[in-house]
């Protein structure tokens, strides 16, 4: 049972991040999901979450489904056009819905924090090869 609340309660993180780009403030859980459940955890993670989500009929996370569900991950509160916001924003083909990989991109997007470890790795590599190409 405290599993399932658990869970319950990371996919309300991950939907909550979505609502970002509506301006709505929310905890930033990914990145502790992603150190927590590793690579191929957290992205089962944001594939429950796009399920809850999503229009079954669809497949797809429409703006009357998500309009549906957001009450029962905390989001009740933002209009509709906030949703039609977030909707616009991970809508990478235009089609007005987003795809369970439209939905984990933006997820991934709207988580700066994640991305924090990969772009030390790449400063620290830049900066290695600079002293390296720089004083040989």
């Amino acid at each position: 049972m405290a599993s399932q609340q658990q869970q319950q309660r990371q996919q309300a993180g991950a939907a909550a991040a979505a609502s970002s780009a509506a301006a709505v403030d929310f905890e930033d859980y990914l990145p502790v999901m992603a150190e927590r459940l590793g690579e191929d955890g957290l992205m089962r993670e944001l594939a429950s979450g796009f399920r809850l989500l999503m229009d079954p009929a669809r497949g797809l996370i429409t703006f009357d489904s998500l309009r549906r569900n957001a009450p029962l991950l905390g989001l009740g509160g933002m209009s509709d056009d906030d949703l039609r916001g977030m909707l616009a924003e991970g809508d990478f083909d235009g089609d007005g819905a987003l795809s369970e990989m439209e939905f984990c991109v933006l997820m991934v997007r709207l988580s700066p924090e994640l991305m924090d470890e990969p772009r030390r790795w790449l400063d620290d590599a830049v900066d290695q090869a600079s002293r390296f190409l720089f004083t040989s």
